[in-house]
């Protein structure tokens, strides 16, 4: 299989450190959330997660409605990632809202569920985090 896309991005630091891309152009500053004793002076990676996993999805909505011919006229994809604790270390939780405007709620709800089999993130996530969808038609 070839590899359509590569992204490459190098942090020193860890969750207090920096974070840039090959490219440049991402390049931010990392802190520690203040609900975890940070002083939150930067992004982290649940932030940068969640901001990757909406983006992706909402491009993988998109993807899908134009191959089915849905006529979604707008969405708005929000991403919350909790950290939580368990047994040895961490896990992630996502909740995906999704907010579509053009249709009705079954069919929104139908192409956030296709959408679901279609991101990568999601594919990624399969089986490993737990996923929420909520989705809302306007």
């Amino acid at each position: 299989m070839t590899t359509l896309y590569e992204a490459r991005a190098t942090v020193v630091g860890g969750r207090e450190g920096h974070v840039r891309s090959d490219d440049g152009l991402l390049d931010l500053q990392l802190s520690m959330p203040k609900a975890l004793g940070g002083k939150e002076t930067g992004s982290n990676p649940e932030q940068l997660f969640a901001a990757g996993y909406a983006a992706c999805f909402q491009s993988a909505m998109a993807f899908v409605a134009g191959k089915q011919k849905i006529p979604l006229t707008g969405s708005q994809v929000t991403g919350v990632v909790g950290l939580l604790p368990q047994e040895v270390g961490f896990k992630l939780e996502v909740t995906l809202e999704v907010e579509t405007e053009g249709l009705s709620q079954a069919d929104a709800e139908a192409l956030v569920a296709t959408a679901h089999q279609v991101c990568p993130y999601s594919n990624a996530t399969r089986g490993n985090i737990d996923v929420t969808l909520t989705v809302k038609a306007k």
